[in-house]
């Protein structure tokens, strides 16, 4: 049993797996090795500067010949530079975070470049199908990073219902059990972000990988609700300053202590101070592996679990 779905099609991958575009954390490393085992590999771009991400699309091209793509965070000051830069190099697609692409959709259609934005509403995901969005990323606040207020299981199939092209479902998902859920709910793909964070290609600090195999279910909280964009991390002496900053409705002091932390955390594996963006799906992460076997696990859990589902139905109907 192959899973084939329009995200496949549109993607060109043999598996409906995204890896989800980390900053500081998805390198041209990560994302060639998913985009070898058949998955789409996403090169995290955040605040990096133009000639390093450059360089690490020039990268990938060296390490793989399969379809990549590149996630841009609409609110980096220079992202205009970033998006001509990208539409110079050329990648397969871009997934966006942190606003509407609207504006350089045009561009992007006309280089053949697929967009996924990701969408943590019905409302954001429908404005972005009118502008041109070839799928929607919905992503649930079980995810690590910028959250929205929804759960993965109640807004997948709100946007299956709402848009018409494929919907991809991120947040919480961490195995195959979780793949064949998304695609129960009506996804056509799924996008994981912290078990591969600990893929061996993933270039992050041994610690903080260690950090996430260590998680346990309750590790991990949401700081900065006050600031409008409230962010999942796991829980150490930061995230609780930010908490009190928080509480006592402090945006500004609270985002001026939480700059650069993310690098912190994940190039020099401070786990004190660092920002260790990852999501409840921690919990579940048990080893550092290949992407390679990531994405074959998956595939062949989910596969499993579907060919299970009309053994159940029969079971029941027996009763």
């Amino acid at each position: 049993m192959t899973i084939r779905t329009r995200v496949t099609d549109l993607l060109g991958i043999e598996h409906p797996v995204l890896q989800g575009g980390m900053a500081w954390t998805a390198t041209a490393e990560l994302a060639a090795a998913v985009s070898n085992a058949g998955g789409l590999g996403v090169i995290g771009a955040g605040h990096m500067p133009t000639d390093l991400l450059r360089e690490q699309i020039r990268n990938a091209k060296t390490l793989t010949d399969r379809p990549f793509g590149v996630n841009l965070m609409l609110l980096t000051p220079h992202i205009d530079e970033l998006v001509d830069m990208v539409l110079a190099e050329g990648v397969h697609a871009v997934t966006t975070g942190a606003g509407n692409p609207g504006k350089y959709m045009p561009a992007f259609k006309e280089r053949g470049i697929k967009v996924l934005p990701i969408a943590p509403s019905v409302a954001l995901a429908k404005r972005l199908e009118s502008i041109g969005a070839d799928a929607i990323i919905g992503e649930g606040m079980e995810a690590g990073g910028h959250i929205g207020e929804l759960t993965t299981m109640v807004l997948t199939p709100q946007l299956v219902d709402a848009v018409s092209v494929p919907v991809i479902a991120a947040g919480g998902i961490a195995d195959g059990r979780g793949v064949a859920a998304a695609f129960a709910l009506g996804a056509e793909g799924v996008q994981l972000g912290t078990r591969f964070m600990c893929a061996e290609e993933c270039t992050i600090h041994p610690d903080v990988k260690a950090r996430v195999i260590k998680a346990r279910d309750r590790d991990t909280v949401v700081t900065g609700y006050s600031t409008g964009h409230p962010v999942r991390v796991i829980k150490n002496k930061l995230s609780r300053m930010l908490e009190e900053l928080d509480r006592d409705n402090r945006p500004e002091d609270l985002e001026a202590l939480g700059a650069g932390r993310l690098a912190l955390a994940m190039r020099e594996g401070d786990l004190d101070m660092g920002s260790v963006m990852a999501g409840q799906a921690a919990a579940m992460v048990c080893r550092v592996e290949p992407a390679a076997e990531i994405v074959r696990s998956l595939v062949e859990e989910a596969e499993a679990a579907l060919r299970a589902l009309p053994s159940v139905c029969e079971n029941q109907a027996r009763r």
